[in-house]
C-alpha cells in the first residue's frame, strides 16, 4: 500500500471508529431500560433512574473503541461497520467499566465523575448513598455479564472469561493501592507502583479490551499475545503521564482534579521516584508534606516542588516516553487492521503527552 493508501485507510478507520462511539449510545440506554424492574418498588425505580442518568453521561467510550479495533486487526471488516453482535458485547464492556467507575468513587470518596456528581452522591447522603451505590453498581455488573454473554457472538463465552479474570486482577490491584496509601513512603517501591498501575490501568484499560476484541474476531495465539504487549506497555504509559497530570495537571486542560493525589495520599510513581532520589532531609519532607494532615494548598505546592526537585516528574516522563516507544514497536508488527493500526498508533502517541 502506498503511503497515501495507508493515510486514507487510517482516516477512514478513524471516523468509523468515531461513527461506532455515536452508536454506542442508544445501545446503551435500551440495555438500562429494564422494564422487568419497574414494578419492583418506586424506590428502586428512582435508583435506576439515577443509574441511567450517570451511565449514560458523555464519556470517551475508549474501551469499547479499543474491543473494535482488536477485533479489526484480527480480520474483522471494520469498512463494512460494526456488527450488531460486536455493538452489544461493546456496550456491555462499557457497563462493566461503569460498574467499576461506582465502587471505585465510594472507595475514592469521590465527589464527582464525567461532570456531575458521583453516583453515591446521586443517591442520597452519606453511609446511605455510599451503600446504595454498592448495590447498584453490583446490579451493573450483572447487567454486563448478562449483556457480554447474550451478544450471540461465536466467541463470546472465551472473551466473557477472560474479561473476569483480568477483572479479578483489577479488584487485586485497587486493594493493593488502598493498602500502599496507609504505607510509609519507606515501604512502597517503584515496583509497587508499576504493578498497581498494571493491574488498575493497564491490564483492565488497555491489554483486556484489545485482546477481548481479537478473541471475538478469532485471533490467533500469535495475535493475542501481541496485542497484550501493545496493551501492557501502552497502558502503563497512560497511567504513568496519567500521575503527571494527577500532580501537575492543570484542571481545565487535563480534565481532573490536578492536586487529587495529593489529597488521597496516593504512593504513585513520580512520588516514589523522587523519593527514591531525594537526600534525608529531602525524604523527611516529602513524608511530612505528603502523609501529614491537614492537606493544604501550601502543602500541594510544596509537595509539587520537591517532586520536581528531586527528579520525580523528569524520570515518570522518561519512563512513559520508553514504554511509548516499545508499544508503538510492537503495534508496527502486527497486521494493518485496514487502518486501524495506524489509528492505535496515533492515539499511543497522543496519550503520551497529553497536556499538563
Amino acid at each position: 500500500m502506498t503511503v497515501t493508501g495507508q493515510v486514507s485507510a487510517a482516516l477512514g478507520a478513524e471516523a468509523l471508529l468515531a461513527t461506532f462511539q455515536t452508536e454506542l449510545a442508544p445501545v446503551l440506554e435500551r440495555l438500562l431500560a429494564l422494564e422487568d424492574e419497574q414494578p419492583i418498588d418506586s424506590r428502586w425505580s428512582q435508583v435506576l433512574k439515577e443509574l441511567r442518568s450517570y451511565a449514560l453521561r458523555p464519556g470517551k467510550r475508549v474501551r469499547p473503541v479499543l474491543l473494535v479495533a482488536g477485533w479489526s486487526l484480527a480480520g474483522g471488516e471494520l469498512a463494512r461497520g460494526v456488527p450488531s453482535g460486536l455493538k452489544e458485547f461493546a456496550a456491555g464492556l462499557e457497563l462493566l467499566h461503569t460498574f467499576m467507575l461506582v465502587h471505585d468513587d465510594v472507595a475514592d470518596r469521590a465527589a464527582t465523575r464525567r461532570a456531575g456528581p458521583a453516583l453515591h452522591k446521586a443517591l442520597g447522603p452519606g453511609r446511605h448513598g455510599e451503600d446504595v451505590a454498592v448495590v447498584a453498581g453490583d446490579h451493573l455488573f450483572a447487567r454486563a455479564v448478562e449483556t457480554l454473554l447474550g451478544s450471540g457472538l461465536p466467541h463470546a463465552a472465551r472473551a466473557t472469561k477472560y474479561l473476569m479474570a483480568i477483572c479479578r486482577h483489577t479488584a487485586a490491584g485497587q486493594a493493593l493501592d488502598l493498602a500502599l496509601s496507609l504505607a510509609p513512603l519507606d515501604e512502597v517501591s517503584l515496583f509497587q507502583t508499576l504493578k498497581v498501575a498494571t493491574l488498575k490501568t493497564a491490564k483492565y484499560g488497555f491489554v483486556a479490551p484489545l485482546v477481548a476484541g481479537a478473541m471475538l474476531g478469532g485471533a490467533s495465539e500469535a495475535l493475542l499475545g501481541g496485542l497484550e504487549r501493545v496493551g501492557r506497555q501502552g497502558g502503563l504509559a497512560f497511567q504513568l503521564r496519567d500521575d503527571l497530570l494527577g500532580l501537575f495537571g492543570d484542571d481545565a486542560v487535563a480534565g481532573k482534579d490536578g492536586g487529587g493525589d495529593y489529597h488521597e495520599g496516593k504512593r504513585t510513581f513520580p512520588l516514589i521516584a523522587a523519593w527514591t532520589r531525594a537526600d534525608a532531609p529531602g525524604r523527611a519532607a516529602l513524608e511530612r508534606v505528603w502523609s501529614g494532615q491537614p492537606k493544604t494548598p501550601a502543602g500541594l505546592v510544596e509537595a509539587r516542588a520537591l517532586i520536581e526537585r528531586w527528579g520525580g516528574r523528569a524520570a515518570t516522563q522518561r519512563v512513559v516516553d520508553r514504554l511509548t516507544r516499545g508499544a508503538r514497536r510492537s503495534l508496527a508488527s502486527l497486521p494493518s487492521g485496514g487502518g486501524t493500526r495506524a489509528v492505535l498508533d496515533a492515539l499511543l502517541a497522543r496519550l503520551a503527552r497529553r497536556s499538563s
